[in-house]
């Protein structure tokens, strides 16, 4: 081939000097024609001589196009070559190629073989070290009965093993778990996917002093930070971020790759893995991590949270009693929070939802958001009373998500509402969410909260009737009073309007009323006119079964007109023993053997009725001691001052442990007027220094028995 390719060079190379040679002198002739100049008579006459004339220069470019086509030929000639030559060169890369996988496929046989052989080996020798065991154990025998110097055979002694024989063992039981691991890893690429995803554990990860567990907080709603979806989330134990995935190609590994972060928890499953090396973490450490994210509560524990005495520690070395922690405000949601502290202290409603095997399980509708709720409460409840907190303070943000969704967002976070309001929707929700039906017994909503009262109406005629239209109704029945009854989940108690006048020294004087006489409402004899648009009616009330524990609102607020205006009678009642025996109808009055209340919650609001505050007074059945909680901030106060606020809703627990008779001779509260005195001296002389007076409240009218 070398030398084809040198003759054809050369005859490719030496016809590309003579067109060139000829080119030129032709070029020449042109000029020497068309110039009359004597030299071009004398080169016309030397081309005469040598005998070249027009003939000889048509010969020469017939002679140059022939050269011409020849070179094209051979040009044609050397690019076939160069395919051939190139044809076969792939040629022998295929068969080289074919060889190789060949011998791969011959070679990976042959180690399957040496495996098999291997296997088949280790059985043999298993088989014989069976057969001779057996054997051993033959001869032993026989050599028992042929001796017969002792009464009875001793037994035979087994050899402990060695702690030789013992590292022999675990080597060659780690030399065979790492040949069925290589097994068929020849010729894999060495990353895949399959391989990076596999759920490898360890207990030895280098990462683990780079947790943060001050930044972790797991009480906002579990999305990812960057692309805002709920599956498959996993929080970083550096930063507290939430993030997708942990692929290859997720949030969560680049996030790992750019920000060197290397330990992560899945939020559904509760798993650690260290990216992006992708390997499970075990390690005993990390459960209080878990146990923050998900509290669970057992029955022991659960039965010791109403014995709680001491305060616990959290890991920010703050402490603070289970339950009583504070509850981030958002925006305006404190009608919110108080509601949820209020309802995580009543012990049944409390006990339920700790445990949530007891919600989990409950069937809903495809697409229905109500079981949302339940959920969300749970969790809530959960992590108020959770012992190993990291923090204080909870924040209620998924709990507040999930109100928003089954509400329609009529009761939101960023614009103030109506506690009471909110506390029916919540309850009568609720109710719903665990499938719950119109018997008592059907969900721990009603079995805590529901009584049943019993509502007599009758029409009221109008002012300007005439003697006919009275003479025509006496006799007719839509005029006649009529018994209805209805259950409740929470008593709603009419306030006296406040006065419209100041006294003497100009100061207005705000009212106060007993608790007892506002109960009257339900003896069954005191009537109350209701106005409609059309009609008016007359009622009156009385109750035949008390709840568990009561619910009573005050009507503090009324819209008349123009605005909503907030009534500031004071209620004076007593924080224990209050006796709701006269409320009750005759036929009830022998089936209920305990008729007396003990306060547990009171939900004070302040302010104007649109930019008003609210906060929740609970009482520690742990520590006897009350506290309030406003938002965040939550600090011990004298039962003696929870009287002198303005109460809105309040929750009582009906007395199981004595009777009425039992403690008609209790005095509970011992001199508590004369303490009531002396702490409004002290605040009216602390005002007259500091600010305006005090406005004058009377105390004679606190009687606690």
């Amino acid at each position: 081939m070398a030398a084809e390719k040198d003759e054809a060079e050369v005859l490719a190379e030496q016809p590309k000097e003579e067109p060139e040679k000829h080119e030129a002198k032709k070029r020449d002739h042109r000029e020497i024609e068309k110039s009359p100049s004597p030299v071009a008579k004398r080169a016309k006459k030397e081309d005469k001589e040598n005998g070249k004339g027009d003939e000889g220069v048509k010969k020469e470019e017939a002679t140059r196009k022939k050269e011409k086509t020849d070179e094209k030929s051979k040009d044609v000639r050397k690019d076939k070559e160069r395919e051939k030559e190139k044809d076969r060169h792939h040629r022998e890369k295929d068969t080289r190629d074919e060889r190789k996988d060949r011998d791969r496929d011959r070679e990976r046989d042959r180690r399957r073989s040496d495996d098999k052989d291997k296997d088949r080996r280790r059985d043999s020798r298993k088989e014989d070290d069976r057969k001779r065991r057996d054997k051993d154990r033959k001869d032993d025998k026989g050599r028992r009965k042929s001796t017969k110097k002792e009464e009875e055979p001793a037994a035979p002694v087994k050899k402990a093993p060695t702690a030789r024989d013992l590292e022999r063992l675990r080597q060659y039981e780690e030399e065979m778990a790492k040949e069925e691991d290589n097994k068929d890893e020849e010729g894999r690429p060495v990353w895949s996917l399959t391989r990076a995803q596999a759920e490898t554990s360890s207990r030895q990860c280098p990462y683990l002093d780079t947790i943060d567990r001050n930044r972790l907080d797991f009480d906002f709603e579990k999305l990812c930070s960057v692309s805002l979806s709920h599956l498959n989330v996993y929080a970083c134990m550096v930063c507290g971020k939430y993030f997708q995935g942990r692929g290859t190609s997720t949030y969560a590994y680049t996030h790992s790759l750019d920000t060197d972060h290397r330990i992560f928890l899945n939020l559904q499953t509760l798993k650690f893995y260290c990216l992006p090396d992708m390997y499970e973490v075990i390690d005993p450490s990390l459960e209080d991590i878990k146990y923050v994210l998900k509290p669970t509560f057992t029955d022991k524990l659960i039965n010791a949270l109403d014995g709680w005495q001491r305060p616990a520690r959290a890991y920010d070395n703050t402490t603070y009693f289970p339950g009583v922690v504070g509850l981030n405000n958002i925006k305006a949601n404190d009608y919110e929070n108080v509601i949820l502290h209020a309802l995580s202290h009543v012990t049944p409603l409390r006990n339920y939802f700790l445990k949530e095997e007891n919600y989990s399980q409950i069937k809903r509708p495809p697409g229905d958001k109500l079981a949302l709720l339940s959920q969300r409460f749970g969790e809530l409840v959960r992590k108020l009373w959770n012992t190993k907190a990291f923090k204080a303070h909870v924040s209620p943000h998924e709990m507040l998500q999930a109100i928003v969704v089954t509400s329609q967002k009529r009761f939101q976070f960023t614009k103030q509402g109506d506690a009471a309001d909110f506390m029916s929707f919540f309850l009568n929700t609720l109710h719903l969410s665990l499938n719950g039906t119109q018997k008592n017994s059907s969900s721990i909503i009603y079995k805590t909260f529901r009584g049943k009262m019993r509502q007599y109406t009758r029409k009221v005629l109008p002012v300007d009737a005439s003697s006919e239209m009275i003479a025509n109704v006496t006799n007719s029945d839509e005029y006649n009073e009529t018994a209805k009854e209805t259950p409740f989940l929470f008593l709603s108690l009419d306030l006296p309007p406040p006065p419209l006048y100041v006294d003497a020294v100009l100061q207005n004087i705000i009212p106060q009323v007993p608790l007892q006489q506002l109960l009257a409402k339900f003896n069954g004899a005191t009537e109350k006119e209701y106005k409609t648009y059309k009609d008016n009616f007359i009622k009156r009330f009385e109750i035949l079964e008390l709840p568990n524990y009561l619910i009573i609102v005050y009507q503090r607020f009324k819209k008349n007109q123009f605005f909503v205006e907030k009534n500031p009678t004071i209620v004076n009642f007593p924080i224990s023993n209050i006796d709701l025996y006269d409320a009750l109808a005759d036929e009830a009055k022998p089936k209920h053997k305990y008729t007396t209340y003990d306060l547990v919650a009171n939900i004070v609001h302040d302010g104007k009725p649109s930019e008003g505050r609210n906060r929740v007074q609970i009482h520690h059945k742990g520590t006897g001691k009350w506290f309030e909680m406003e938002d965040l901030h939550v600090k011990d106060i004298l039962p003696q001052m929870i009287t002198l606020a303005e109460s809105y809703i309040q929750i009582w627990k009906l007395n199981r442990t004595k009777t009425r008779e039992e403690r008609m001779g209790e005095d509970e509260n011992s001199d508590e007027d004369d303490i009531k005195a002396d702490l409004i001296a002290a605040l009216r002389q602390q005002q007259q220094v500091s600010g305006p007076q005090l406005p004058e409240v009377k105390t004679e009218s606190m009687d606690t028995s």
